[in-house]
């Protein structure tokens, strides 16, 4: 598998505007990259406002030093909150006489287009403050009045695509927390939460209201913003952090309060400063409750009539409730019983033929909210690819579908197998000290899952598919030097309760993991050092080790491997073993600001490495060592806006010193004035070795390999967006591939917005692995034969999306996605011997080959060296084509602040068969011909605050 992550530093300013795509991983991290600089853009000092601001003497003049610098509390923008002595009635009008008596945040300074000029439209943001809630009252001016204010409506804490105001907390003026609100002129919400240092998260949904007029002057917002929603120290007279930052639309400009440029590293130590707060106080003890109804209807429209568990519709009820509960000011317990996460978007169909498990984001709300205090061993990178971060916790796992559920099918004719293990309970802590110390702990239990089967003999039985299951998760860690220094540690634990001792061989008793961080800026913020370093243990029966030893992260079983012996950490293949360690490291060292910029990593996993009970683990059994050079240019030309290019080096060997990766690479992307975004990068592998394509068996070689891609998108700013991504690859072996990918983004009305996404690929792989079989004769490769086949695969897909806006508190989304792949295999082969890159084709090079039967009863039958000693083997036709239409549809309505009504429509078509072949004509057929599952479900939540 081929990941590439280009450009993907989080907590970095932006490098282009908005409508920048990347490719891969590098679209979650741009994604992360600009909520977190959306969020760094906050308001002005209590100087005078200016209506026509002075000529300014340059970017690097105008920018605000870091915490810890000498003139940053002298140079940083300050504005004054005032006290409330009425009341303000929250209409957006700001009519009320305390918002002219307010000192307002004003002087703002581009970041976009023009770095380093003034703000071409004037912006005026105050605040006002009671005991209980904090008011912000903000005037945008625009010189064209309400015609130049851009507005639609969308969905709380979507992409607003349009004028847009952000304001940004750093409640604990810890100089790395951020607490985000984005209001737009519709009265769109936007709001998200990242404290110590964690990339802000839009799953955090406080309850606060806003109100916005568009009028001749431009447009004003006024919100309401309760104490108790917000986490700061306890003192009686506050000192916050504060970025304001304004997008005007039809302009493409972004304005800031307190500015940087765009190759500085920002953030929240850059922040101006909001005084005057005084005697304000969260409420402690305060409760915050929301429990849940849910009816489903499940229509099953692939019940066999035959099957005892599964009729054609089935009701089901549930109750639950999440709760929030303040234990200081600035610590909170999050808890949840029997949570339901029935709206969240499904995941799309994929068909995946490597050996590796397919990474699904986390979605469920509960889960989401706050992680970023949890997070651990980040990758950095402007550029890398195939290699993974030393993440510690995916709480996917919590939950997940249960992983012995193959017993039960293999035991009887019929088995009902839970589509997902129950969450009987959860709950996390979650705080940020004002001595700059944030803490997350988690916790929860699973319950015992049985599937019911239905014997051969027809009588029927419980088969237990996963345990009961504890989890448990601490995080701390501590600042130093004013945020630019950070240390801390994480402890991770999974413990299960078998009560079928036929489950105790397939899944480990106990896992457990340590880990340890720290993060160094250092120089203004300049130089940066990232290090992580982690140790696992897994402990269980032996059959059950050597499964986890076995697995595809690291392959044990491999007959070429070294073994000398385990020591603490475990590094050879030992089948009596009750338990697995190993160690994960990862540092890198980088400039992360200017116009040239480096960085270099080192990347480290022993095969005993195992966190997958409780993280997503592909890989281990690595040293990987990365280096990238760096140059912008921010400051628009001629014939740009923005440039950014990129060239570097990897390379990666296993813990027995074979290389087995190695590249060059280089990425080019630049802004157009007209604002279209061209993105190009190139990949070339030369030969090296694969100690994972016989899955388990020796050490091959893989080919010489090139890769090269490109993208172009046109102007966000219009009605229709289009972009194009294309990418190609070949290598020396014969294989070759060609992705083609169009985004269409449609806005009729200005609270409609429809995506199209259509997706074409053809690629043919020389060295699909097949399976492999027992043979003596095999002596090169100790015994196996290990069977490839050439794959021509062709993929057809459209993902569509529709998002439709009432008002910003009900919304309608539709996801939809069909989906065909065609696999053919042909050329049946092996490799002449391991370390080579040779291979010998059945019926032609060695052997003969031949198939009876049709379809998915067709076999083939081998005899690898015809008349020899070699015995005949056979396989099962891998040819086949997959079809399925995955979607579903929510309608969300906030009927009243914190509370939500949901309908929810979800379907599951699918279709299987053997042709190999891609026709578009008869396989369209078919996926509108198969039988569908859908779901049905209406939920309810009710907010309650104490």
């Amino acid at each position: 598998p081929m990941c590439f992550c280009i450009r993907s530093t989080p907590g970095l300013a932006p490098r282009a505007s908005r409508g920048r795509r990347s490719r891969g991983l590098g679209a979650a991290a741009w994604a992360a990259l600009t909520a977190a600089t959306a969020v760094s853009l906050v308001a002005a000092g209590s100087q005078p406002a200016q209506d026509q601001p002075a000529p300014q003497p340059g970017a690097e003049a105008l920018v605000t030093p870091t915490s810890g610098h000498a003139d940053h509390v002298r140079l940083a923008p300050r504005v004054r909150a005032v006290r409330l002595n009425s009341e303000i009635t929250l209409d957006g009008r700001l009519d009320e006489p305390i918002w002219s008596a307010a000192p307002a945040a004003t002087g703002f300074i581009q970041r976009e287009p023009n770095e380093g000029r003034p703000a071409t439209q004037r912006t005026e943001v105050r605040f006002v403050f009671d005991e209980q809630t904090l008011y912000i009252g903000a005037r945008m001016h625009d010189e064209q009045g309400a015609r130049g204010v851009v507005s639609r409506l969308v969905r709380r804490d979507n992409d607003t695509q349009s004028d847009e105001l952000t304001i940004t907390f750093d409640t604990f003026h810890d100089h790395v927390g951020q607490t985000v609100f984005t209001i737009n002129p519709a009265g769109v919400r936007g709001d998200a939460y990242g404290p110590g240092g964690s990339n802000p998260n839009s799953s955090w949904d406080p309850v606060w209201r806003v109100k916005t007029e568009i009028d001749d002057g431009g447009w004003t917002a006024e919100a309401a913003i309760p104490f108790s929603q917000l986490r700061f120290p306890s003192a009686s007279e506050q000192q916050w952090g504060l970025q304001i930052r304004r997008w005007v639309k039809r302009l493409n400009e972004g304005s800031v309060w307190s500015f940087w440029r765009l190759n500085d590293s920002g953030g929240p130590s850059r922040y101006g400063h909001l005084d005057g707060i005084e005697d304000v106080e969260a409420r402690t003890n305060r409760i915050e409750l929301l429990p849940y109804v849910v009816g489903q209807l499940d229509v099953n429209g692939t019940a066999d009539p035959d099957d005892p568990f599964r009729s054609d519709t089935e009701n089901i009820y549930r109750i639950g409730a999440d709760m929030k509960y303040l234990l200081s000011s600035n610590v909170t317990l999050n808890a949840t019983v029997n949570p339901d996460f029935g709206q969240a978007e499904v995941d799309p169909a994929v068909v995946n033929l490597s050996a590796f498990e397919t990474f699904f984001p986390e979605k469920r709300e509960f889960f989401i909210e706050g992680s970023g205090l949890f997070s651990f061993g980040g990758l950095w990178c402007f550029f890398c690819s195939n290699t993974s971060s030393l993440s510690m916790l995916f709480t996917r796992r919590i939950g997940r579908p249960p992983q012995a559920g193959f017993l039960a099918r293999g035991a009887g004719e019929f088995a009902d197998v839970p589509v997902n293990t129950t969450i009987l309970g959860a709950g996390k802590i979650t705080g940020r000290t004002r001595g700059g110390t944030s803490l997350g702990i988690l916790g929860a239990l699973t319950q015992r899952e049985r599937a019911r089967v239905r014997l051969f003999d027809g009588t029927t039985a419980n088969q237990e598919v996963e345990p009961q299951s504890g989890y448990f998760v601490g995080r701390v860690k501590q600042d130093f030097k004013d945020g630019d220094l950070q240390v801390g540690g994480i402890v991770t634990a999974v413990y299960r309760d078998f009560d079928d001792p036929a489950l105790e061989p397939f899944l480990t008793r106990h896992s457990e993991g340590f880990g340890i961080d720290a993060e160094y800026w250092w120089k203004d913020r300049t130089y940066h050092w990232l290090f992580s370093s982690a140790v696992t243990s897994v402990s269980g029966t032996p059959e059950a080790i050597l499964r986890a030893k076995n697995a595809s992260a690291r392959y044990f079983q491999r007959p070429d491997r070294d073994n000398d012996g385990n020591g603490f950490f475990t590094d050879t293949f030992d089948p009596e073993l009750r338990r697995m360690r190993g160690f994960g490291f990862y540092s890198r060292v980088a400039k992360d600001a200017g116009d040239w910029q480096w960085e270099t990593s080192l990347n480290v996993r022993s095969p005993g490495f195992e966190n997958n009970d409780i993280a997503f683990l592909t890989s281990t059994d690595f040293v990987y060592m990365n280096a990238n050079v760096v140059r912008t240019w921010t400051v628009p030309g001629s014939w740009y806006r923005e440039i950014w290019t990129t060239l570097g080096a990897q390379q990666k060997y296993n813990f027995d010193g074979d290389l087995i990766d190695r590249q060059l690479h280089g990425s080019y992307f630049v802004q157009a004035p007209f604002y279209w975004n061209f993105n190009t990068f190139a990949i070339y592998r030369p030969s090296t070795y694969d100690d994972r394509l016989t899955r388990g068996g020796p050490v091959v070689r893989k080919p010489d390999f090139a890769f090269v891609a490109g993208s172009v998108s046109t102007d966000s700013r219009k009605p229709v967006i289009v972009s194009f991504d294309t990418d190609y690859f070949w290598d020396d072996d014969g294989g070759a591939g060609v992705d083609l990918g169009v985004s269409l983004s449609f806005k009729p009305r200005s609270n409609v917005n429809l995506s199209l996404n259509p997706f074409y690929a053809r690629s043919t792989n020389p060295d699909q692995y097949v399976t492999a079989v027992d043979d003596p004769t095999a002596t090169e490769f100790f015994g196996r034969r290990y069977v490839f086949a050439e794959l021509d695969q062709r993929t057809v897909s459209i993902e569509t999306r529709l998002d439709w806006t009432f008002t910003p508190r009900m919304t309608l989304e539709l996801f939809l996605q069909p989906l065909i792949v065609s696999s053919a295999f042909t050329e049946f082969k092996e490799f002449d011997r391991p370390r080579a890159l040779d291979k010998n084709t059945y019926g032609r090079d060695v052997g003969t080959i031949r198939s009876e039967g049709d379809g998915f009863a067709k076999t083939y039958f081998v005899d690898p060296d015809d008349l020899g000693p070699a015995a005949e083997f056979s396989f099962a036709n891998p040819d086949f084509n997959f079809r399925s239409l995955r979607g579903n549809l929510v309608f969300r309505w906030e009927y009243t602040p914190g509370s939500t009504l949901f309908f929810v429509w979800s379907q599951d078509q699918r279709s299987l068969d053997p042709f190999g072949n891609l026709d578009l004509s008869r396989d369209w057929d078919a996926l509108f011909e198969a039988e569908t599952d859908s779901i049905f479900l209406v939920k309810f939540t009710y907010w309650l605050g104490f």
